[in-house]
């Protein structure tokens, strides 16, 4: 690896370690000539994505833009980085497992609304608006009421396992 300081193209590791749910290794390295510090990541290269918009485009899957995406509708919440990453990082791994190199737009959205729901509802609220394209107030309305029929049976379902566990006791 290239110091980036004084281009000496031999630096040494001083500490690896996995990250990103060991999709990726952290090095930080050290330039013997300058002592220059600096940290790199290495991550498996996979076959590439290619992403089916809904106009018929194809384009190549971008997880920067993903980020970038996540970010935005979760500005202002308590959702952390190390959140939204490994929001990203669990939807690539999703896609890579169904196999296939072409993948609908309409899918990738899917899933980041499915797991942003169970992180922070405002923030899943904001990205379905991108997402969902809504024209006016009803569209919110729509989704807040699915939001709230969703935490209903999620209750509904805790408090009889809570029964059930009460009558195995």
């Amino acid at each position: 690896m290239k110091c980036t300081q004084c281009q000496l193209h031999d630096t040494k590791v001083i500490e690896s370690r996995d990250v990103a749910d060991g999709d990726a290794i952290r090095r930080r390295r050290m330039c013997p000539d300058c002592n220059y510090r600096f940290t790199t990541y290495e991550r498996l290269e996979r076959p590439q994505l290619i992403v089916i918009k809904n106009d018929g485009t194809r384009q190549l899957f971008n997880r920067d833009k993903l980020l970038a995406g996540l970010y935005r509708a979760c500005e202002k919440t308590p959702v952390t980085s190390m959140q939204v990453e490994r929001i990203v990082s669990d939807i690539e791994q999703t896609l890579y497992a169904c196999g296939d190199n072409e993948v609908a737009s309409g899918k990738v959205g899917n899933l980041v609304m499915e797991r942003l729901s169970l992180v922070n509802e405002v923030a899943y609220v904001r990205f379905a608006s991108v997402y969902r394209r809504f024209k006016d107030i009803s569209g919110f309305e729509q989704e807040l009421t699915r939001i709230r029929d969703r935490d209903k049976a999620r209750d509904k379902d805790h408090d009889c396992e809570e029964k059930l566990e009460f009558v195995k006791d």
